[in-house]
């Protein structure tokens, strides 16, 4: 007796991210880099991915 196809499908093993953990976890990564020092008004402009790239050392942002 195997498992079969039905629980090898990913979104049933692991659930999908939704929107609004999306929207809180963006949220929680402007709000770290505010904290670090980042400038509001180029957080606005930067898209998720250059925010986390930023996150990823937050040393050297701290030393500027």
């Amino acid at each position: 007796m195997g498992t079969g196809r039905t629980f090898n499908k990913k979104p049933i093993s692991r659930p999908k991210k939704g929107a609004s953990e999306r929207a809180r976890r963006l949220a929680t990564h402007r709000k770290r880099l505010v904290a670090l020092g980042v400038d509001e008004e180029a957080l606005r402009t930067m898209n998720p991915d250059e925010m986390r790239t930023l996150l990823q050392r937050p040393a050297l942002l701290q030393a500027k």
